[in-house]
């Protein structure tokens, strides 16, 4: 065999480098992951939630425990998300959460691994539902990538802090006793009794006033105070300056 034809058959012998793989900026990706879901909320009508460090390292504990264990699920680790936020000094009011893997053998850029995340919550009904939800207000966001299997675990969490709970008071000025329903529950509220509820979420108030075959609706926000009066023999509810 000629010099020649030995050197082809030695360089077609040579095994082929594989690719590199591309290993995402998991901080990038998670940043991203939190303006482009703001985005979404935005163009729903619904306003932006802020980064919160607490919610950030609930988070990503939470998303470093299923990278290293390979173990996915809202209760991988035996906790529920509420736990991993309070055991992060997250003082919350309410707490909610979406996770996710992702995976491919060339692996991803943080702009790419971002947009798959954020659009596979879109469209799926409950993570839909928690990325809209217009009661929370903060977010924490964090991926890790599994040494072993090569998944990048997301996780994104949702909350509303005690301090921002929705107060308001409802007093009863009439001579009769009146019943309403707030967040499934019903109350009894004697005449010349003020009760103060503190809400996670903005509730619809019903109220049964004596004579109405309808009930009275209302949506308190924060602050506002109700009155039941009546004028003459009707019955109102008057909201207080």
């Amino acid at each position: 065999m000629s010099h020649f034809f030995r050197l082809l058959a030695a360089l077609f012998c040579l095994p082929l480098a594989a690719a590199a793989e591309t290993t995402a900026d998991v901080g990038e990706a998670a940043r991203l992951v939190v303006q482009q879901t703001n985005q979404f909320r935005r163009s729903q009508g619904v306003g932006p939630t802020a980064r919160h460090h607490a919610l950030d390292q609930a988070a990503r504990s939470f998303a470093e425990f299923m990278a290293r264990t390979d173990r996915y699920g809202h209760e991988a680790d035996g906790k529920q998300p509420p736990e991993r936020a309070k055991a992060h000094g997250y003082d919350y009011c309410m707490v909610s959460e979406n996770i996710a893997h992702q995976f491919h053998s060339a692996g991803f850029r943080a702009a790419d691994l971002a947009q798959r995340l954020v659009r596979g919550w879109e469209l799926s009904p409950g993570h839909r539902r928690n990325m809209l939800d217009a009661d929370a207000t903060e977010t924490g966001v964090a991926i890790a990538r599994s040494p072993k299997s090569g998944r990048y675990y997301a996780v994104q969490m949702f909350g509303r802090p005690n301090s921002s709970r929705i107060e308001f008071r409802i007093s009863n000025h009439s001579p009769s006793a009146v019943r309403y329903e707030l967040a499934g529950e019903w109350f009894h509220l004697p005449p010349r009794v003020t009760r103060t509820h503190g809400q996670c979420r903005i509730e619809t108030l019903r109220l049964r006033l004596p004579g109405d075959q309808e009930p009275t609706q209302v949506q308190p926000a924060h602050g506002e105070r109700y009155a039941v009066e009546r004028i003459g023999t009707r019955y109102r509810l008057a909201k207080a300056s």
